[in-house]
This record gives structure tokens, sequence and C-alpha cells, in this order.
């Protein structure tokens, strides 16, 4: 069992919901990415998405985009993300990681020696958002090889057939793309996204979690009220970019503390 199911057995067995942040590594500061994930994973994260910085990230908007950007201007490449999951895993050995970008990255560094690596250094689950599941068997097989979960993304635009296929490949969880869209867009349909979530069940057999659009506490709950997890991004990458080297950590522990807070008041599932 992967540390991203066992984390997910033991919040299904505490009736509780997962809080999965995603921040970009090497963003605001270099310095800062350990730091700020070991502050989010002690504040309550249960996953952490550590995006691969990419010079034409396509599903991302403002926000993250320049994040992206910040990060490439820094160096940050895989290597460096690498060293930094390493980093953080001598320190918390319990908190699953998984790795959000694109296939450029990957394959410029060589897919054989990136499975491999990412084992070595802590990494649990990669999320290729170009990757689409019928592109990238053998990737998703030589993960599963090594222990590590493939995670897919599915769309409101997701056909029955898209969620069985993908349904048959993925492990950890699947990530529900809430809207029509790129990352940061505010406009959230709660009813439409607990339609959705019944229909991705049928053909899914790992954890669903949502993101796009959840901004606050508020969107939280609602989202976590109908899915098994709930992954904030852009909210948090845009609190960080404002910050101070010395405040970036603290300001991501915060935030991480008031969205678990409001998860935790959800009545427990069953």
């Amino acid at each position: 069992m992967s540390r991203i199911q066992a984390t997910f057995a033991q919040l299904a067995a505490e009736g509780r919901k997962a809080l999965i942040p995603f921040v970009h590594a090497g963003d605001p500061f270099p310095e800062t990415t350990v730091e700020l994930m070991l502050a989010m994973a002690e504040a309550g994260a249960d996953v952490i998405e550590l995006g691969v910085p990419f010079s034409d990230p396509m599903a991302d908007g403002p926000v993250i985009q320049r994040a992206a950007e910040r990060a490439l201007t820094h160096g940050i490449g895989m290597p460096q993300v690498l060293a930094y999951v390493r980093a953080f895993r001598a320190r918390n050995s319990s908190t699953p990681v998984v790795l959000m970008g694109y296939a450029n990255p990957i394959e410029r560094y060589g897919m054989e020696c990136f499975v491999l690596d990412a084992k070595a250094a802590g990494v649990d689950g990669v999320l290729v958002v170009d990757y689409p599941p019928e592109e990238c068997e053998a990737f998703a097989a030589a993960l599963s090889a090594q222990e590590l979960d493939p995670i897919f993304l599915l769309a409101p635009t997701s056909t029955d057939a898209r969620m069985a296929r993908i349904g048959k490949v993925a492990r950890g969880y699947v990530y529900y793309v809430s809207l029509k869209g790129v990352t940061g867009a505010g406009h959230l349909d709660t009813e439409a996204v607990a339609a959705m979530i019944p229909r991705i069940r049928a053909h899914v057999s790992v954890p669903v979690g949502v993101g796009f659009g959840i901004r606050d506490a508020a969107t939280a709950q609602a989202v976590g009220r109908v899915s098994d997890a709930v992954v904030i991004g852009s909210r948090l990458v845009q609190l960080l970019e404002v910050q101070t080297r010395d405040n970036v950590a603290a300001t991501g522990a915060e935030f991480i503390r008031e969205i678990r807070a409001a998860l935790d008041a959800l009545p427990a599932s069953t």
C-alpha cells in the first residue's frame, strides 16, 4: 500500500476529508520550499502537490503561471524539485508528496531516470496534465512498478468511457477539475460538482479529489461534503507570492489550518 493509499484509508476510517494543497517548487523563493512543505504538513495538509516548473503551463491561470515563471527564473528544474522532496522526506516520513506538472520536464529528464529518481527521493505520486491515459500506458506501468501512484485528471466534459478508462489505471486518487477553464477561476458551481461525483464513483474505485475554484473555507466545506479530498492551489500561491522570505512558511501554515478546521467541522462521513 502506497503512502497515498494509506493516508486515504486512515482518513476514511476517521470519517475525515483529505486536504491537498498545491505549491510550486522554488516559489516564491527557492530556499522556502521545504520549510513551507513541512509547515503545511504540520498544519494539517494530508497530501502535498508540488508543482514542477514549466514554461508553457496550459492548464494554469495567471497566478500559477507567475509562480512557474518565478521558479524558472530561480533556475528550478527537475533536479531541484527532486532535491526538495529528498530534503522534505528526511524530516517527514509520512505525508505523501505528488509531483504535478507537464510532460516536457519529465521527458527532458528521461522517463526511466525520472521514475527511479522520483522513487528514491520519496515521491509518492505523479500527475502529468498532458498525459492522457491512452498515451502514457508505459509511463503509468513504470510508476506502478515502483509503487508510485499515477494520478489522472477528470473534467466536467469527461465521458463515461473516459472515466472507465481512467478508473482502470488510476492509483492514489483522481483529480476532478471542477470547472471548464484554467486554475484560479472563480465560478465554482458546487451543485454541479455534487452531481458529477456519483458519476465518477460509478467508474473509479480510488478516492475523488476536487480542485479548481476553491478559494476559502466556505467553498472547501461545500466541496468536502461531496468529495473525498479538497485540492487548493491558486489562492494559496496568491497569498504566498506577496510574502517576505521569513513569512512564507507561517502564512502557508495559517491558511492550511483555516481550511483544515473547516473540513474537520463537517459531519464525519461513513
